[in-house]
C-alpha cells in the first residue's frame, strides 16, 4: 500500500496522454459495435437452420447471469486495510496494460480491453477461454 501524490506538471502530462487514450478507446468501440453486428447475423442464419433452436434459446436466454470483470487482484492485512483512506494506492498484481478478466457467474472464460462507452467503463473481448482449459482449471 502506497500514497502517491502528483505534481501539476505530472497531471497535465496524464491529461495529455488521456485524449490519446480516449481516440483509441472510441476506435475500439467501433470495432466492437462492427463485431457485435457480425455475430448478431451469425446467430440469425443458424437459427433459421433450424426452427426448433429458437424455442430452446428462447427458453436460456432470460437465465440471470452475474459478470464480473477483474482488473486485478490485492493481498493486505487487517491493518493495511484499516489504514486505506481517500486517496490511498491499493497496488493490484496485474500490470497496466494486461488484460482484463471477464467471469460469469465466478468462472473465467473470457480476456478483454476496457473501452469507454457512453461515457461509461466497457470491455471489448480480446480472447475466449477455450472450454477445454476452464474444466482443467476447476480440476
Amino acid at each position: 500500500m502506497a500514497d502517491e501524490e502528483t505534481t501539476p506538471e505530472e497531471e497535465v502530462a496524464s491529461s495529455e496522454g488521456s485524449s490519446e487514450n480516449d481516440e483509441a478507446l472510441k476506435e475500439n468501440l467501433e470495432e466492437v459495435a462492427d463485431a457485435a453486428e457480425e455475430v448478431t447475423q451469425a446467430a440469425g442464419e443458424a437459427l433459421s437452420e433450424n426452427p426448433n433452436a429458437n424455442r430452446t434459446i428462447d427458453f436460456i436466454k432470460e437465465v440471470p447471469l452475474a459478470v464480473t470483470i477483474e482488473v486485478g487482484r490485492s493481498r493486505m492485512t487487517i491493518q493495511d486495510l484499516l489504514q486505506l483512506g481517500q486517496g490511498s494506492v491499493v497496488e493490484l498484481t496485474k500490470l497496466a496494460g494486461d488484460p482484463l478478466d471477464v467471469y460469469i457467474n465466478g468462472y473465467c472464460v473470457a480476456r478483454g480491453e476496457a473501452v469507454i462507452v457512453n461515457e461509461k467503463f466497457g470491455l471489448r473481448v480480446v480472447e475466449i477461454i477455450d472450454p477445454k482449459d476452464r474444466i482443467q482449471a476447476l480440476g
